[in-house]
């Protein structure tokens, strides 16, 4: 497909995305990993780099990069290597970070994702470990700088892809998709809030059919929204200088969401600035063949192919089963309501419509929903035998989602929401709607519908509402054919 082009330029995007991983310890000391702790109380004397302290690998950390490779369909090299990255902040206490850089624990893989109908494929080079760095705190009112080294030493795992994105919504989707990944196979728990899911945009800019321009990195990512402010205002900064004849300088910027601008922070060093080499404290990092393989065995069934399960299974589109599949709780919620109702595209219907609108006006996740599954399953049990229309069962759903009733059958009790099935009083209705509407009946047999669908307007409010529709349809139209 030809890419988009703004202004007679194409954009060019990779990501770096840093993955804070779910371990209870740092990754190579045994100090926790909450947030939320006061400063300086989470690093020990290995984050605090004291002199005599040596580094230990985290095993949970390694198995959250088989993970990670398994379900990307990387290569999980069974050799990697830790090396020394060289850099001085304040916050970085050993002047450098653990990192790999030559030889990384995951190579190659992909996300794949749709944007609209089309589906797209960005290419992953590599995702290697690394220890976090601590964080700088300012005090804007009292202009004093401190340092928190809490985060000193959690462990990460950064993915880098190629450059293979050629418009923001393409990079937003595929950050999305790649958060979706991390959070399903539990290796991270995704909060961009508090900085577990951060990603680094590199956003260039070019002519068609030329070199690729000169990047600039947006740093520190936390919101999908931002996200897609930031490369935006970057990739129109970035053909505003071009086209006034300036040159691009490779930096590092950050976004300030209050003015909607990135801004150049330092001037982006290459890796030979870092000078990296070969971590002596740390041994090779050696992965059997074995502990791959149990890993695979273990794995949770991935998005991709359980939204093909659902198409094959439950019959359902693949709009419907991508949708389902945002995140495993929904989708299990689904299978609940699917299973329990034997009504699958009924409950997909109820759970991407009332249950999703619901949940979004109170902005948060399906595992906070008011109405469990068992009670949606119920629920739409009442509509497909006929014991409740549409209409009631959103009285009902209402009714349990603000807490009247917790059991559909008593709640559609109490409410008095019966369908009238009754084929003997439903049949009495209909007669006297004939009779009280000659025209209606005369123009229903000179061929207009709509005097048919007023005749069932009148039965049904002859009944209250509380007629079954398709009974009414039928007996009538029987009615006036005979």
């Amino acid at each position: 497909m030809t890419a988009k082009l703004i202004h007679g330029y194409e954009v060019v995007i990779g990501f770096e995305t840093h993955t804070q991983l779910a371990t209870h310890s740092k990754i190579f000391s045994r100090a926790s990993t909450a947030f939320g702790a006061e400063p300086n109380t989470q690093a020990c004397a290995v984050d605090l780099a004291l002199p005599g302290t040596l580094p230990v690998m985290n095993r949970e950390a390694v198995a959250c990069a088989i993970k990670l490779g398994l379900a990307l369909g990387s290569h999980i090299a069974p050799k990697s290597i830790f090396a020394r990255k060289n850099y001085f902040y304040p916050d970085l206490p050993k002047g450098y970070q653990i990192s790999q850089f030559e030889i990384p624990v995951v190579q190659g893989g992909e996300v794949s994702f749709y944007l609209g109908d089309e589906k797209k494929t960005v290419r992953l080079v590599r995702a290697h470990l690394e220890e976090d760095a601590g964080k700088s705190l300012h005090e804007e009112f009292h202009g004093m700088s401190g340092i928190d080294l809490n985060r000193a030493g959690t462990p990460l795992l950064e993915i880098v892809t190629e450059p293979d994105m050629r418009s923001t919504e393409e990079a937003v989707a595929y950050a999305k998709e790649l958060h979706k990944i991390v959070t399903w196979i539990g290796i991270c728990d995704g909060n961009m809030q508090e900085g577990s899911f951060r990603c680094d945009a590199n956003v260039s800019v070019r002519k068609p059919g030329q070199p690729l321009g000169t990047r600039r990195e947006i740093k520190n990512l936390n919101s999908f929204k931002f996200m897609q402010q930031a490369i935006d205002y970057e990739i129109r900064w970035q053909i505003e200088e071009l086209e006034d004849g300036r040159a691009i300088e490779q930096a590092t910027v950050l976004f300030n969401p209050d003015t909607g601008e990135t801004r150049a922070m330092r001037t982006k060093e290459d890796a030979a600035d870092y000078r990296y080499f070969p971590d002596p404290d740390l041994p090779p990092l050696v992965i059997a063949p074995e502990w791959v393989e149990s890993t695979r065995a273990q794995m949770t069934e991935l998005p991709r192919a359980m939204a093909a399960r659902f198409v094959q299974d439950y019959g359902l589109p693949e709009y419907d089963a991508t949708t389902l599949t945002q995140s495993k709780a929904m989708a299990a919620y689904f299978e609940a309501a699917a299973q329990a109702s034997s009504q699958a595209k009924l409950a997909s219907n109820w759970i991407m419509g009332e249950v999703s609108r619901r949940l979004n006006s109170e902005e948060t996740g399906i595992e906070n929903a008011k109405v469990g599954s068992a009670q949606l399953a119920a629920l739409i049990q009442r509509i497909s035998d006929g014991t409740i229309s549409n209409n009631a069962a959103r009285q009902v759903f209402d009714a349990l989602w603000s807490g009247e009733g917790s059991d559909v059958d008593a709640v559609i009790e109490a409410k008095g929401l019966k369908q009238m099935n009754d084929s003997g009083a439903l049949e009495k209705i209909i007669d006297e709607v004939i009779a009280a509407n000659p025209d209606n009946v005369a123009q229903f047999k000179a061929g207009k519908d709509k005097a048919f669908n007023a005749l069932v307007g009148q039965a049904m409010k002859a009944s209250k509402g509380k007629a079954n529709p398709a009974q009414v349809n039928e007996l009538l139209r029987k009615r006036l054919e005979s």
